[in-house]
């Protein structure tokens, strides 16, 4: 039996419920341990047997698809139209779409519920917020973010729940090193990302992130023995510190044109660069 893995494949054969991903995350439920019949039959599709017969399950945006094979889907020697079986499976919709709800317990409202059980548990509402299934996250995967999807959509919701849009604006105000504390308090949020933030949206000017790149610079064109074979919050703050000795209160600013710079325009030791408005030409350059 030839497996149907999206809408576009036999589109008639498809249908859907209208189903949020607040609601229900096949990834999550199919993939647990309390979920046997089902498996991942290829990326985001879901195959496993219900109600007798064998269905396809998958999600797309605000809507739950759904195929189920029936007995011409067995026989080969039926005809086919561009791979789709000639005729399809002799199913009352309005039936499928019963098991389907009822199996998932779709009458049932899970973000409601999920709002009556934080307001009522101060600590399911911590796990609750920890769990990868909001929406936001969902929408944020679908657009390619990938695992940073989790820390972005969480980060949004502790500031929503902390900060609030008039707390982050005041961090612009704020000392650099107390912004950089708030900042890497969030989840996924480092020392880097911290400094990114601080550098380019905070007018923290002193602030400067520190990658791998930074610090072989530090190390090949300054000489700068810190650090073993990785990056440590140790080094990372020393490295930062030397460059805010070096290049004084705008030490991001000369970093950004500083790791711009070709290695063989940057012979060591360096000379200070220019200001970020002036561009580096060919050969030394030298303010």
């Amino acid at each position: 039996m030839k497996l149907r893995d999206a809408p576009s494949a036999c589109p008639s054969l498809w249908r859907y419920l209208p189903c949020p991903p607040a609601e229900l995350r096949l990834d999550l439920v199919l993939s647990s341990g309390q979920s046997f019949r089902w498996w991942e039959s290829s990326p985001g599709a879901w195959t496993g047997v219900l109600g007798g017969r064998v269905w396809t399950l998958r999600q797309d945006g605000d809507r739950l698809w759904y195929t189920v094979y029936g007995e011409e889907d067995e026989h080969k020697e039926e005809e086919e139209r561009d791979g789709c079986p000639a005729k399809a499976a002799n199913l009352d919709v309005a039936e499928t779409d019963r098991i389907l709800r009822d199996y998932f317990q779709l009458d049932v409202g899970l973000s409601a519920l999920y709002r009556a059980w934080a307001v009522a548990d101060p600590l399911f509402r911590k796990v609750a917020n920890d769990f990868p299934g909001a929406d936001a996250e969902t929408r944020l995967r679908a657009l390619g973010f990938g695992y940073r999807a989790k820390f972005v959509s969480g980060s949004a919701r502790a500031i929503a729940e902390g900060l609030g849009p008039e707390g982050l604006c005041q961090l612009r105000t704020a000392p650099y090193a107390e912004a950089r504390r708030v900042l890497c308090a969030l989840p996924g949020v480092g020392a880097k990302v911290a400094d990114c933030v601080c550098l380019l949206s905070l007018d923290k000017a002193e602030a400067v992130p520190v990658d791998t790149h930074v610090w072989h610079i530090a190390r090949q064109r300054y000489g700068v023995a810190l650090g073993g074979k990785s990056l440590t919050p140790r080094a990372y703050q020393e490295i930062g510190d030397f460059f805010r000795g070096l290049w004084g209160p705008h030490a991001g600013w000369a970093q950004a044109v500083s790791t711009s710079l070709p290695a063989t325009l940057a012979p060591h030791p360096m000379p200070l660069p220019c200001p970020p408005r002036y561009l580096p030409t060919p050969g030394p350059v030298l303010c």
